[in-house]
């Protein structure tokens, strides 16, 4: 346990789920979670400075130099919301609090490419014909011009 002048932050693993697989996982690679290296980081110089509504935790160091996220699940750089990228790259010096969103602000949601939610320009295409309302007037070309 690390006491900070933040909140105190529980340091533990899980070790029902730490076996030999994920431990080479954690190892040799990054997509799958945080790497050995990023876990003794956050234990000796992390200050947990808050947590998202996706679970994303966010750390930053003593003197607030460096700031970094330990994703929650899927490692996935699209789920961070607004307020804690900008956070994140030093754009706003405040923590992100939950605020009450307006009426007009969606939820954030990942990057949707490759589901079935991506944009599809053909769901989308509108009849050319319909814009095509030749009301007398003629498009000018320089064809025209010259005649």
């Amino acid at each position: 346990m690390i006491v900070s002048n933040l909140r105190i932050v529980e340091k533990s693993v899980n070790l029902a789920n730490y076996n030999l697989i994920s431990m080479i996982k954690e190892l040799f690679t990054w997509w799958n979670g945080m790497t050995l290296g990023t876990r003794v980081w956050t234990h000796f110089y992390g200050i947990e400075v808050g947590r998202d509504a996706s679970g994303n935790r966010y750390f930053r160091n003593k003197d607030d130099s460096r700031r970094w996220v330990i994703y929650f699940g899927i490692v996935d750089s699209t789920m961070v919301n607004p307020d804690w990228n900008n956070w994140l790259r030093f754009t706003s010096s405040q923590v992100p609090k939950e605020r009450e969103k307006y009426t007009w602000q969606k939820e954030h949601i990942s990057n949707q490419t490759g589901t079935s939610n991506a944009y599809d320009p053909e769901k989308y295409r509108v009849n050319r014909d319909s814009f095509r309302k030749n009301l007398g007037y003629k498009k000018w070309s320089q064809k025209d011009s010259e005649t």
